[in-house]
């Protein structure tokens, strides 16, 4: 952290005060941009809500604090060793925003993998059983279409209008580009006679997209759920597995491939089951991250 020399002496006794602060070092006059003073702070993850709550107490003005985060492998302090093992999985508000910034922004390489999974996802499609297990798995990891969705119930709980529309903005543009694509690659498969309009209308797994039952929306539920659970706890390596999960990239992907061969109808149903699988992110990730702020983390973002 940067702070002005001002608030070093202050901030620097009281984070000597936290438990679970491994480790606190002060560097005098380090920092040229911004002008002040460093502190390494060395903090459990459980800690880490506590040591900025004082820094911004301690400095008053948000603006004159400046913070970077990062991943220690481990923590090796045998005079703590009951604290350090008694720390938890976590990540701060603003450890989510901006891995959700980073993942979700709207640049060449975010619309080229949406494009790509979209045309993953509609090849899906049209397959057999085994490759088409192949194809939405492996589009579900392509295609970075949960970020944007999650950016949406972050910002109403946190009250980022600003997070809000850049997430909203994010899908639109990242699955327009899904759709296009996912249009363009079955009406190619069309034209050199590899499927159908038929064909694409018969497949069992469109079936289950347009007329999920019970258990699907559960498992898509559950899917959800646990995709924001999974970057609360700071655990994106784990990301793959919710989105598999749900089916609002094979969805999306019909929308295109309905809409390639004249099927208004399986456009529509398309719609409604991505939809579905967004409405179970915001109807369910609200209320979590709500009860993250209420019991956990206990204060608003820094910025």
């Amino acid at each position: 952290m940067t702070v002005p020399p001002a608030a070093t002496d202050t901030l620097s006794e009281q984070l000597k005060n936290v438990e679970d602060v491994i480790g606190l070092s002060v560097s005098r006059g380090a920092s040229l941009k911004p002008a002040g003073d460093v502190l390494t702070v060395h903090v459990l993850n459980k800690g880490a809500d506590e040591v900025l709550r004082r820094a911004l107490a301690a400095v008053g003005d948000p603006r004159l604090l400046s913070v970077v985060t990062s991943e220690a492998n481990s923590f090796i302090a045998p005079a703590a060793h009951d604290v350090v093992d008694d720390d938890r999985d976590e990540a701060i508000w603003e450890e989510m925003e901006s891995g959700l910034r980073h993942q979700g922004r709207i640049t060449a390489n975010y619309l080229l993998l949406m494009g790509l999974g979209g045309i993953v996802a509609a090849i899906g499609l049209v397959s057999e059983p085994v490759p088409q297990a192949v194809a939405f798995v492996a589009s579900a990891v392509i295609a970075p279409g949960f970020d944007p969705m999650t950016k949406v119930p972050l910002g109403l709980v946190l009250g980022h209008r600003r997070l809000v529309w850049e997430g909203v903005k994010s899908a639109v543009a990242g699955y327009a580009v899904l759709v296009a694509l996912a249009a363009v690659t079955t009406g190619a498969l069309v034209a050199a006679g590899e499927t159908s309009a038929g064909a694409l209308a018969a497949n069992g797994e469109v079936a289950h997209l347009a007329h999920p039952k019970l258990m699907e929306l559960l498992l898509a539920a559950a899917g959800a759920l646990a995709g924001v659970v999974t970057l609360a706890a700071f655990r994106r390596s784990f990301q793959a597995g919710p989105l598999i999960a749900m089916a609002f990239i094979p969805a999306a992907a019909l929308m295109g491939a309905g809409l390639a061969v004249g099927r208004w109808d399986l456009a529509g149903e398309g719609l409604e089951r991505f939809g579905a699988d967004w409405g179970f992110i915001l109807a369910l990730g609200m209320p979590f991250l709500w009860l993250k702020q209420r019991f956990v983390h206990r204060r608003k973002p820094l910025v």
